[in-house]
């Protein structure tokens, strides 16, 4: 009853409730732009963040997240080109009902699952959170540390491409976590006399940088997207109805025990879960010979999934600090900008803001329905925006907001050289969400690994001795070597067929 009161308040007394509306709204938006995805829209937004209240901050960002999960399903039931990876899934039998004159009835069945998916995703977030973060109170300072290897060990091992990529982006974000004023002695580091360094570089510059300005580069180089046709403009959603809800429960209930399962696991994330979930629909369907050719059920199954993800992905980033998908990195960044460090502490400390977000999640949910309907319009409108107009729009919006922060021109620099390192590791393959990690989690790695040795007086074996951090340590070390021996067999499997081909 306690954390009732608490919600109620944060949504009464702070604009909190309007935020989460006005951040599915925006995610919606975000989520309907080709190559827009809800990382992305997120960061678009994180700069103007910086001088609200941290309730109506964090609310908005994650209601940005749950609302551009769901957008990501309309130019992929409309045009076949969907707006965020997740909603690939959707796009191959949602394109096939649109051709057959019923895209109505398939936006209709995105919604009702997307917004049933979030609901479940909000309840195990409310019910697994706390009891998670309670175990963290066993934790000491070689435990910290070795947990943060674990986030950086499992991020970069589940990235897609490489192992190495992925732990040479890690690395390198952790380079520049050393940027700045040492955490334990005072001294100056890596800032070549420039007072603009001392206080690090903040992670806001990074994550707009590497997330945002370097999409829109890569957008510069490729062909504007489809647009739909005046037919598609006027479609209208259409619930549905009794029967069918009967028949897409099964699916939805496979789709949100998926997304319930991977969002808690680092690394997975909404694509996986939604590919999964239409795998798993699919062998347990009656009708399985009508996926790929327009089954509802094949709708349901992902889009249930990516929305419970948007819930449960922030169950391991709210109970121990560890992000597991781009978008709950930002919001990990969002939430360290506002000096609030997830964890028990945080609920102990700041029990307000952790049930004052879980209301807005709620609302931010529920509002999704309602939302959803009125804005297909709108979001069919924007999609149809000459390209080069919208992304000057976008990269105005990028930099007003990062100028706003402190009016400093060294910030937009900052921005701008991180975009471009950004657009180079999409070239060459490397995964962002290590690189932002390693920047992320950097202070709690090098201060615990510091703060533990002072303690023994530079003995490494305190992270053998303490049983939580060998244990972390243990489980590092096997996500690394599973990676290792998976790409291997890739690779070798790969190198077998071209063989054979030859």
């Amino acid at each position: 009853m306690e954390g009732i009161g608490y919600a109620w308040t944060a949504l009464t007394t702070t604009p909190a409730a309007f935020a989460a509306v006005a951040g599915v709204i925006w995610g919606i938006l975000g989520g309907a732009l080709p190559g827009i995805s809800p990382s992305i829209a997120m960061a678009l937004l994180l700069p103007f963040t910086y001088s609200m209240e941290p309730i109506t901050a964090i609310v908005l960002l994650a209601a940005v997240y749950v609302g551009a999960e769901y957008g990501g399903s309309i130019p992929a039931i409309l045009i076949r080109t969907p707006g965020t990876n997740a909603a690939a899934a959707t796009a191959i039998d949602g394109y096939e009902m649109k051709k057959q004159g019923l895209a109505g009835e398939a936006l209709g069945i995105s919604l009702v699952s997307g917004v049933i998916g979030g609901l479940i995703g909000w309840f195990f977030l409310v019910v697994l959170t706390k009891p998670l973060a309670n175990v963290a109170l066993l934790f000491t300072p070689p435990a910290y540390f070795a947990l943060g290897v674990l986030g950086l060990s499992v991020i970069a091992s589940l990235s897609s491409g490489s192992l190495i990529k992925g732990l040479m982006a890690g690395i390198v974000g952790l380079m520049i976590a050393t940027i700045g004023t040492d955490p334990l002695s005072g001294v100056n580091r890596f800032t070549f006399g420039s007072p603009d360094l001392l206080a690090g570089i903040p992670f806001i510059l990074v994550m707009v940088g590497v997330f945002a300005v370097s999409e829109l580069l890569e957008q510069a180089g490729k062909r504007g997207w489809a647009r739909a046709t005046e037919e598609e403009a006027q479609t209208r959603i259409k619930l549905p109805n009794w029967a069918m809800m009967k028949r897409l429960r099964k699916p939805q209930a496979i789709g949100s025990g998926i997304g319930l399962f991977e969002g808690c696991m680092p690394g997975a994330g909404g694509s996986i879960a939604a590919f999964m979930s239409y795998n798993e629909a699919r062998r347990w369907s009656k009708n399985p010979e009508e996926f790929g050719k327009g089954s509802p059920e094949a709708i349901a199954a992902p889009e249930s999934a990516n929305n419970t993800v948007a819930g449960t992905a922030l169950v391991p980033m709210l109970s121990f600090g560890i992000p597991g998908s781009n978008s709950t990195a930002i919001l990990l960044g969002g939430l360290l900008i506002h000096g609030l460090r997830p964890g028990p502490l945080l609920f102990e400390q700041n029990p307000d803001f952790i049930y004052g977000l879980f209301g807005g999640l709620l609302v931010a949910n529920i509002s999704l329905f309602f939302v959803g309907i009125l804005i297909l319009s709108p979001a069919i409108w924007l999609v149809n925006r000459p390209k080069p107009y919208l992304m000057a729009a976008i990269y105005a919006l990028i930099f007003s907001g990062i100028y706003s922060i402190h009016h400093s021109l060294f910030d937009l620099y900052i921005v701008l050289l991180a975009g471009g390192v950004g657009y180079l590791m999409r070239l060459m393959g490397f995964p962002f969400l290590p690189l932002v990690l390693g920047l992320v989690l950097g202070y709690l790695i090098e201060s615990n690994y510091r703060r533990s040795l002072l303690l023994t007086n530079g003995d490494h074996s305190v992270f053998l001795n303490d049983p939580v951090s060998l244990g972390l340590l243990i489980t590092a070390l096997v996500f690394v070597v599973g990676s290792a021996a998976r790409d291997y067999q890739t690779a070798r499997k790969k190198r077998q067929g071209s063989e054979t081909a030859a």
